[in-house]
């Protein structure tokens, strides 16, 4: 009985990973390489809501919430600002600005609610006092990057058109910390925008993200994830998204952008605190993500194994195609959502995702945080 050759075993295990990653590459992640809007010559300018929750973010209102109100939208449009049970100086703020703008409609929450964590009631309570039929989902601590923000995302409604996804983006800041933020951001939104395209669409990030009132209520709202302290943007997108009803808007005048975590404690935190929704997605959705996730995870270690126990010359062949049509794509992508900086980074940020993963992997499994704020 012949033996293993274990090199050439562990070369072809490495050719099998690079395949499944230039899969993604070339199926999914090209799609955002080569967006182009759909055009529509009779674009429908309809009334929109803007939605923004807030718990203790007096300097995040004073700061961000003109950005929302100064909007140059030719049709009408509300701000719905929800204070949720805020100690600070939130309600106080509100009043200030309401005194200029009038479109700003001021909820005030003066009582938790009972059995429901995080985000999910004061959310609610905004939809519900919302006047109009499309729904524009922001943060208090997001700015729009332009005055055209709500204008370029309803821009994208047409007949079948339900959810519309946008890209939730960090400001560009001086040191490494924030180049990996912004990869990371940048690398979450090149999957969900990128899968949404392809008609697998599984989440949307509450930071830029509009949806019809209808489809909340048709839906009942967050009510069966009332459970879990997070997922009002992931969770609900991925119950309700289907290819026919979601719309994808890449456009550098839809972004919101926010301000970055400083510290590494205070990014571990919040990033520990977004995964823990990943396990209640659809099996189809936690197949295709698990996947991309273990092929990009074992890459490089499969890669140095094929380096010391194959053919090095081999080994740096496949190494080097997979770079070349990476970096073609990342270029590209990059480009399309303004995070052009990044790319001469793009090896070194992809080799740091596979200590990101193991740093980030134990979120999975943690038990949900019931503050959202």
């Amino acid at each position: 009985m012949p033996l293993i050759n274990w090199g050439e075993t562990i070369f072809f295990f490495f050719v099998a990973v690079t395949t499944i990653q230039l899969f993604y590459y070339c199926w999914f992640f090209s799609r955002i390489a080569f967006y182009r809007p759909k055009s529509r010559p009779n674009t429908q300018q309809h009334p929109v809501s803007v939605i923004v929750c807030a718990r203790d973010e007096d300097e995040n209102l004073a700061r961000n919430l003109p950005g929302v109100l100064v909007q140059q939208y030719p049709s009408t449009y509300e701000v719905v600002a929800v204070n949720d049970n805020s100690l600070d100086d939130s309600k106080y703020i509100l009043e200030e600005l309401k005194k200029t703008f009038k479109s700003l409609n001021i909820v005030e929450l003066t009582q938790e609610a009972k059995l429901i964590s995080g985000k999910k009631y004061p959310l609610s309570i905004g939809i519900r006092e919302a006047k109009h039929e499309i729904l524009l989902l922001t943060d208090a601590d997001c700015v729009p990057a332009s005055e055209n923000w709500v204008e370029k995302m309803q821009g994208a409604y047409d007949a079948d058109t339900e959810i519309v996804l946008g890209y939730g983006a960090y400001h560009k800041k001086p040191g490494m910390l924030n180049k990996l933020i912004r990869f990371e951001t940048f690398h979450t939104a090149l999957q969900y925008l990128s899968y949404a395209l392809a008609g697998v669409p599984y989440m949307g990030v509450g930071r830029n993200l509009s949806y019809k009132k209808g489809l909340f209520l048709r839906n009942k709202g967050f009510s069966s994830i009332n459970h879990i302290p997070s997922g009002d943007d992931d969770l609900f997108i991925n119950k309700v998204a289907t290819s026919k009803n979601t719309a994808v808007i890449i456009d550098p005048d839809a972004v919101t952008r926010s301000i970055p975590k400083t510290t590494w404690s205070g990014w571990f935190k919040q990033k520990s605190r977004h995964y823990t929704t990943a396990k209640f997605y659809k099996p189809q959705h936690k197949f295709l993500l698990g996947l991309y996730f273990f092929s990009q995870f074992i890459f490089y270690p499969a890669f140095i194994a094929s380096l010391i126990f194959y053919d090095w010359r081999f080994a740096l062949g496949v190494f080097g195609v997979r770079l070349l049509i990476q970096g073609f794509i990342l270029y590209k992508a990059m480009a399309k959502m303004d995070e052009k900086d990044l790319w001469p980074w793009f090896l070194f940020l992809d080799m740091w995702m596979f200590l990101y993963y193991i740093i980030f992997a134990p979120a999975l499994w943690k038990k949900p945080s019931k503050k959202w704020n």
